[in-house]
């Protein structure tokens, strides 16, 4: 169940980022429409992917979803666009993690 959470929230942020980057690459540097397109499609299998997730609650998700998010951009701007995130960049990213093993995968009663 954890493994799939954690495989969701992965699909999630390449959608997600992925879709976001593909319209800023579109608009920012002139790319075009295509691109932009693209991204509003992948924009939306983002919010098909999070409806994916084991647990019922929206709020969860989307909350636990936010650390993965500020890890994976982090992460694209590194791969895409050769960012070099500094310690607090790093930090940052890492506690954002944390807190969704926090949220996601704490032992709950009931």
């Amino acid at each position: 169940m954890v493994l799939r959470s954690i495989v969701l929230f992965l699909a999630a942020a390449v959608c997600e980022i992925g879709g976001a980057w593909l319209i800023w690459q579109g608009v920012r540097e002139h790319r075009g429409l295509l691109w932009i397109g693209g991204g509003v499609v992948a924009l939306g299998v983002y919010g098909f992917v999070a409806t994916l997730q084991p647990d019922a609650h929206f709020g969860r998700i989307l909350a636990a979803y936010g650390g993965v998010f500020v890890a994976g951009s982090l992460a694209w701007g590194v791969v895409a666009d050769g960012y070099r995130p500094d310690r607090y960049d790093v930090i940052g990213a890492l506690l954002g993690l944390a807190g969704v093993a926090v949220i996601m995968y704490a032992p709950r009663a009931g």
